[in-house]
């Protein structure tokens, strides 16, 4: 089974996807934050990561940064709500890896499901590079 940790500093919104990736068979580990996230991925080395860019504290790019060093075979998919995180990331392409994937806020449970299916997919052939 493939695993997903989902963060997001919204709790309706991380506890909602989570229901909706363990109906469909993910094994799925949810924080709230971005430090939290990170010591549960040293621990699960989750296969994807769903996160918030926008997060107190450490903000979702960061926290996919550091993933990237320590976890490289993880996949990133961020979820926001704002286009100026899109260009953020956009402009962070140099620390993240070339598989990460940017998704807006609302999005149907099917396309969000379906893109991280298909980013795992790839994984299994192309493994994310190594930081």
């Amino acid at each position: 089974m493939q695993r997903v940790l989902i963060v997001d500093d919204e709790r309706l919104v991380a506890d909602t996807l989570a229901m909706v990736f363990r109906k469909n068979g993910f094994v799925v580990n949810t924080t709230y934050g971005a430090d939290e996230a990170l010591r549960v991925a040293r621990q699960e080395s989750p296969d994807l990561l769903l996160c918030d860019v926008t997060m107190p504290g450490k903000d979702g790019i960061s926290l996919a940064e550091q993933m990237t060093r320590e976890l490289p075979t993880c996949r990133i998919l961020f979820l926001t709500a704002f286009d100026i995180n899109v260009q953020a990331i956009h402009r962070q392409r140099r620390t993240l890896p070339a598989s990460v994937v940017v998704m807006t806020k609302p999005c149907a449970p099917e396309e969000l499901l379906r893109r991280a299916s298909l980013m795992l997919s790839r994984s299994a052939l192309d493994p994310a590079p190594a930081a």
